[in-house]
């Protein structure tokens, strides 16, 4: 079974960072869409940022974020990463981990979930004003 651990979320004022991982049981492949995405209380999960190994290789970053989170994946340690610079208090929010196995590059790198199979159990990070 696979599993997703992250780690890193906390409390910061505005204006700081945070740097959250995420560690994989398995081998991260190539093909594997790696995410993180964001909730709020509320229905739906807004993806944050992605990155894809595979052809087509590249990230997606949610237009909020752009310039200020980078995801950066290490797959000596099937770890990945989300750097967060400069939060702002509309950040606070809860961060989850996802992977799509065996997806395409045009299917990872856009808004959505398409394909996540496996999530982690989130972490909250929480931006004071």
């Amino acid at each position: 079974r696979v599993q997703l651990v992250e780690s890193g979320g906390g409390s910061v004022q505005a204006g700081g960072s945070l740097r959250l991982s995420c560690t994989v049981s398995v081998e991260i492949g190539d093909e594997t869409c790696m995410a993180w995405f964001r909730q709020v209380p509320g229905p739906e999960r807004e993806a944050v940022a992605k990155i894809y190994g595979g052809v087509g290789s590249g990230t997606y970053y949610a237009d909020s974020v752009k310039g200020r989170f980078t995801i950066s994946q290490n797959n000596a340690k099937n770890t990945i990463y989300l750097q967060m610079n400069s939060l702002k208090p509309e950040d606070t929010a809860v961060y989850y981990c996802a992977a799509a196995p065996r997806t395409l590059s045009s299917r990872c790198l856009a808004p959505g979930v398409a394909d996540v199979e496996f999530w982690g159990q989130g972490t909250q990070v929480t931006v004071s004003s």
